[in-house]
């Protein structure tokens, strides 16, 4: 019995990966058009990040950190 778990796992698991490219069935309709787009867009292009999903960073902090200024707001408790 102890035996049959870890080839059940592994049976299990190798059934999850797919080894074909996935395609649309026959009977399924083409992916619509967006809004003002003159083409539908293939899947790379819709994998690929925009800049704006994935922007780069301008600036790095710690060459730009600086010291703080003391905050005159920042009092303590009163009893």
């Amino acid at each position: 019995m102890k035996r049959l778990v870890p080839l059940a796992v592994l049976i299990m698991l190798g059934g999850c990966g797919a080894a074909n490219d996935l395609r649309p069935t026959s009977t399924q309709k083409p992916l619509v058009t967006p809004y003002g787009a003159r083409t539908t867009p293939t899947a790379t292009q819709l994998l690929t990040p925009s800049s704006q999903e994935r922007p780069e960073r301008s600036d790095e902090l710690l060459k730009k950190s600086d010291t703080r200024r003391g905050d005159e707001f920042d009092l303590p408790p009163h009893n």
